[in-house]
């Protein structure tokens, strides 16, 4: 049994269609899954977090990251260049 499990369920993952600890047969299905996760996570979620996904033995494992903020303007936003 292969299983995706999101380590941190926020506020957009609890709101979507998707199941934590879901469970397949086939590795690759769930590989399968766990990228179309991730990539809908990271471009349709509000943009507040980035998710990542590693694999460890019949586990695949989503986390969650606060997301970087941009630089604008060549600024590094440390507070120095005004």
């Amino acid at each position: 049994m292969f299983t995706i499990n999101v380590d941190k369920e926020c506020g957009c993952f609890r709101k979507s269609s998707y199941d934590n600890n879901m469970g397949f047969e086939s590795k690759d299905d769930a590989l399968i899954q766990a990228q179309l996760m991730v990539n809908h996570m990271n471009t349709k979620f509000c943009q507040t977090h980035e998710f990542m996904l590693s694999e460890n033995g019949q586990n695949f494992s989503i986390a969650m990251h606060p997301r970087q903020k941009a630089s604008s303007g060549g600024c590094c936003g440390g507070g120095h260049c005004s």
